[in-house]
């Protein structure tokens, strides 16, 4: 019996020493071709991007991060090499409660990063593909206005400001038609609020009404409320 009272008290010990994980991002990931270099984890909070976690690598380039969420939101991973070049070194991704992987190479980090485990950053992904085309577009149309016959450039920027703003106006129509046909994706509220924010109202607090209540409550959707209110 007293062995037994013994074992039970262990596997108590232990039950109660395990990290309850429940609203955990677990974070892990490796940088291939790394050899040195610092790992930290980031977030936006009160409009100030700052380190929550950091790792120093060394020898190879795995890593892992457990940080609590109540809610998906945006996170970066930013990668110190200490090459005084800060330059293409941080990776974005819309991060969740459960296990996210992140694979990608020391030199290409953000171009070459593939993110998996999170459904918010598959959405996310998707929708900066579509928009990564109306930012294509506007270049290429402000690329039109360069030529040295100064009567023919006139006519190219009043032709070019046309095709330009209906280029801006099909990308508004994205965004408000991507945000108001998924009320359930927590992407929906953060992408109203860095992308639509100058929108007509109206259409804003449609897509806030339109919200589900879990993505309502969320750290975005509680935001749009706010920003809705001030503009009243």
């Amino acid at each position: 019996m007293k062995k037994i009272a013994v074992l039970i008290t262990v596997m108590l010990t232990i039950t109660a020493c395990k990290k309850d994980l429940s609203k955990s991002m677990i974070v892990k990931g490796d940088i291939a071709g790394l050899k040195k270099g610092t790992l930290y984890l980031q977030r936006v909070q009160d409009s100030t991007l700052v380190n929550i976690d950091s790792v120093q690598l060394r020898g190879d380039g795995n890593f892992e991060f457990i940080y609590d969420i109540d809610s998906p939101e945006i996170f970066y991973l930013f990668l110190d090499k200490a090459d005084n070049n800060d330059v293409n070194d941080r990776i974005t991704f819309f991060g969740e409660q459960g296990e996210i992987s992140v694979a990608t190479n020391w030199n290409t980090i953000d171009t070459e990063a593939k993110v998996s485990g999170s459904n918010s950053h598959d959405t996310y992904t998707q929708f900066n593909q579509m928009l990564s085309r109306f930012n294509m577009r506007e270049l290429s149309l402000a690329q039109l206005t360069i030529t040295d016959d100064t009567e023919a450039q006139q006519e190219k920027i009043d032709s070019v400001n046309q095709l330009l703003n209906k280029n801006l106006l099909r990308r508004y129509q994205y965004v408000l038609n991507f945000a108001l046909t998924k009320p359930d994706s927590y992407v929906t509220p953060y992408v109203a609020l860095t992308e639509a924010a100058n929108a007509n109202p109206k259409y804003l607090d449609s897509i806030y009404n339109a919200l589900t209540p879990k993505v309502a409550s969320s750290k975005y959707g509680k935001q749009l409320k706010k920003y809705l209110a001030e503009l009243k």
